[in-house]
């Protein structure tokens, strides 16, 4: 089995619980979506590689660490995942972006490929997955197996709300992918919905119904 790291930062679950109740306005919905992205992109990039370099400041010359941004890519399973995004795009501003256009074929609830676009050479790149719901898992599987065709350094699932069932499907097709989620719920009902859940975040994200 592979690896899921459960994000339970107090603001983090705060932030989840409210944007669950039905109530949420479009707006509130969307803010919330994009600040508990952030706050997970924290603890998402934990690990990733820095370097050293000299700097001068105002008393003298000295060496501190940094990142390359340009070496992570952020891959928004489309649409939904463009909601969290920017979010994480806010702590990593020089990060690239990748696209992959899914839908869940609403008879058989597989996912059907309809866009790609990514940065060149994957192969010198962390690719970092982002999709609201780990619900059937399908998405996220067909996902990486595409992506894994351009051979990137390494690549993690980063979703704000996974289900068992989601969890084993991409694991089972792809172990070595860890998945950084807040929180896994209980179950998928008949139509593929996460329960309790949040509804469908895509709907909730951009208003439409």
């Amino acid at each position: 089995m592979g690896t899921v790291h459960l994000i339970d930062h107090p603001l983090v679950q705060h932030k989840l619980t409210l944007m669950r109740r039905k109530e949420a306005s479009t707006n509130s919905f969307r803010r919330l979506a994009n600040e508990m992205s952030t706050l997970m992109t924290y603890e998402v990039l934990r690990d990733i590689p820095m370097q050293e370099i000299e700097i001068e400041t105002p008393l003298e010359r000295t060496t501190g660490k940094v990142i390359d941004g340009k070496k992570v890519v952020f891959v928004s399973i489309l649409r939904a995942g463009t909601g969290i995004l920017d979010g994480m795009l806010t702590v990593v501003p020089g990060a690239r972006v990748g696209h992959i256009g899914l839908y869940r074929d609403p008879r058989t609830l597989g996912a059907v490929e309809y866009y790609f676009k990514m940065p060149g050479d994957l192969r010198e790149r962390d690719v970092v997955v982002v999709d609201p719901m780990l619900a059937t898992g399908n998405s996220a599987v067909a996902a990486v197996e595409r992506l894994k065709e351009c051979g990137p350094k390494s690549i993690k699932f980063v979703c704000l709300l996974a289900c068992p069932e989601g969890v084993a499907a991409l694991h089972k097709a792809h172990p070595d992918v860890p998945i950084y989620t807040a929180a896994v719920d209980r179950e998928l009902d008949e139509q593929g919905y996460i329960l309790p859940g949040l509804g469908d975040a895509g709907d909730r994200i951009f208003g439409t119904k």
